[in-house]
């Protein structure tokens, strides 16, 4: 079962900010083709990290304060956070191989 949690502007900083592992976050809208594509991957990753990793995922449309202050101008982005600070960012669809070395470098 995926672990990927849906963030709103209401639960940001709980699920975010204030999580007690790192955490993956996926920016992402409906009408993105390369977020369809990117989806299954993230979904994989979460399931595979669940132990050491929490992946969330925000809809851009829903909660475009958010991505307005996290800097986000395109879409799929993903960020790591660990210990409420932002830590890195990727824009574009990436395949698996790539997203994991995005972790592994990173947390």
């Amino acid at each position: 079962m995926s672990q990927n949690v849906d963030v709103t502007t209401n639960n940001f900083e709980q699920e975010v900010l204030k999580a007690d592992k790192p955490v993956l976050l996926k920016f992402w809208a409906p009408w993105c083709g390369p977020c369809k594509m990117m989806a299954p991957v993230v979904d994989e990753v979460a399931d595979e990290r669940s132990e050491n990793l929490k992946v969330v995922s925000i809809n851009v449309d829903d909660a475009p304060e958010i991505a307005a202050e996290q800097g986000v101008r395109g879409v799929p982005t993903v960020m790591l956070f660990k210990s409420g600070a932002k830590v890195a960012s990727l824009v574009g669809a990436q395949s698996k191989s790539q997203l994991a070395q995005f972790i592994e470098q990173n947390i």
